[in-house]
């Protein structure tokens, strides 16, 4: 029988934990409240080699790791908010500067707050932020997406 009190990897009544409820910590802290995380995927690229003489079919080898871009949307930030100044750091500053790269995490929550899942992300840095479309006849929340590339990632349980 499921258990759902603290510690527990399963939401209320037993069910599985709830994808609305997480937190993204990017550096020491700060910006950690978002609308949306997409892009937390792991793929391992292959080689598909043909053996000589043998048309039926193609060898498909492993060839490397490849993890998408990690893409955060939350409605526009203030000017003073830390992941904002770190963008236009990288993306406005023409590199006059190195980049400065983070490590970031994802963490999904149980109903106490505890993390029960987390994704790090390491040497992580913004490619691309972009502010999605204005339109007079909605009435929608401005959002802003930040694009973050990052060398590798890790699951831990």
């Amino acid at each position: 029988m499921a258990d759902s009190g603290a510690g527990s990897e399963l939401g209320p009544g037993g069910y599985p934990l709830p994808a609305f409820f997480f937190e993204v910590i990017i550096g020491s802290g700060g910006d950690t409240s978002f609308q949306e995380v997409t892009g937390i995927k792991t793929e391992l690229e292959l080689e598909s080699v043909a053996e000589g003489g043998e048309n039926r079919f193609l060898h498909r080898l492993p060839k490397a790791v490849k993890h998408p871009n990690l893409v955060l949307k939350r409605g526009i930030a203030k000017r003073d908010s830390a992941l904002v100044k770190w963008c236009k750091e990288v993306l406005e500053q023409e590199f006059t500067k190195p980049i400065e790269t983070r490590e970031l995490q994802v963490r999904l929550l149980n109903e106490q707050k505890e993390a029960v899942r987390a994704w790090s992300f390491v040497n992580a840095y913004p490619v691309s932020w972009e502010v999605e479309s204005f339109n007079s006849t909605k009435n929608e929340v401005a959002i802003e997406k930040i694009e973050l590339a990052y060398s590798h990632s890790e699951r831990s349980d």
